[in-house]
């Protein structure tokens, strides 16, 4: 059964986090809705047990051979018979580099042009339509034989996104918090203004508060915190500011006969700050 919907109700970067953890193998398929889209063409993302293994606009099986024709390193009828040649369940890539016609460091280029830049430039999209199709073969003809985790590629998608409009409504609050969901430190490869970022995953600070401490805008610790959240790095919690801890003076109630009960019960209140704080949170999520 193929699973389908909008990215308008799940962002490109939350159904890569869903693939990666459920480790699904299988093709998604992503179509653009906006009549002003560059082009007509469709997108197909091939996963292996959660990693991204390959990517093309079309399904001919001839992306891949043509980007090898395209750099110069062989000709398309050269290529074409090649491929033929190889064993139907071996990757292209990895067939061509056996018969010493392309050497390792062409085939990273590939999957970078294949994968990684074409794939990253998805995250740009407003609108689409997406299936996800398990029971999808994937072609030998379109693998370079290398593969990324989803949440690398995510990572690197979201780090060049210019414009967020369309994940605006899915960016952490303000004024909430964050706090790291794993063990010790993460093994993903990130920039130094996430780890930064990081050192904050203890729910201490609000994100409005990690801005002005680190001197950068909030829609900046935002995206940070979001690309953070949808690599299963961390998660968004409500920030309950903490009430100064209560001096031993504090804690006796008066003894003087003329407090009345009304008066005794105002030092049981809970505290204004964090039912503001509450309120606002929960107000932002509805």
């Amino acid at each position: 059964m193929a699973i389908t919907g909008y990215l308008t109700e799940f962002s490109l970067a939350e159904i890569f986090q869903l693939l990666e953890q459920g480790r699904k193998t299988g093709l998604l398929s992503i179509s653009k809705l906006s009549e002003v889209a560059e082009d007509g063409r469709n997108h197909y993302i091939w996963f292996k047990q959660g990693r991204i293994v390959g990517a093309a606009h079309t399904l001919d099986q001839q992306g891949l051979i043509s980007l090898i024709s395209h750099r110069g390193w062989l000709g398309d009828r050269a290529a074409f018979k090649l491929a033929q040649s190889c064993p139907i369940d071996t990757p292209i890539g990895l067939c061509l580099k056996s018969q010493g016609i392309l050497q390792a460091e062409q085939l990273k280029l590939l999957f970078y042009t294949q994968v990684m830049r074409q794939v990253c430039a998805l995250f740009e999209l407003k609108d689409g339509w997406f299936q996800f199709d398990a029971k999808a073969p994937i072609p030998a003809s379109e693998l370079t034989g290398l593969s990324a985790p989803a949440t690398e590629v995510t990572l690197a998608g979201l780090r060049a996104l210019k414009d967020w409009s369309a994940l605006q409504d899915k960016l952490p609050d303000p004024a909430s918090s964050i706090i790291s969901v794993i063990d010790g430190k993460p093994e993903l490869k990130l920039n130094q203004v996430e780890w930064q970022v990081w050192e904050f995953t203890n729910g201490s600070l609000s994100l409005k508060a990690i801005a002005e401490q680190m001197r950068l805008s909030i829609e900046q610790i935002q995206h940070i915190a979001f690309r953070l959240v949808v690599v299963g790095l961390v998660e968004e919690l409500p920030f309950l500011e903490s009430a100064p801890a209560p001096q031993p003076s504090d804690l006796l109630l008066p003894t003087d006969s003329s407090v009345t009960a009304t008066e005794a019960s105002e030092a049981t209140k809970v505290s204004p700050t964090f039912l503001q704080n509450l309120v606002g949170f929960l107000k932002g999520k509805l």
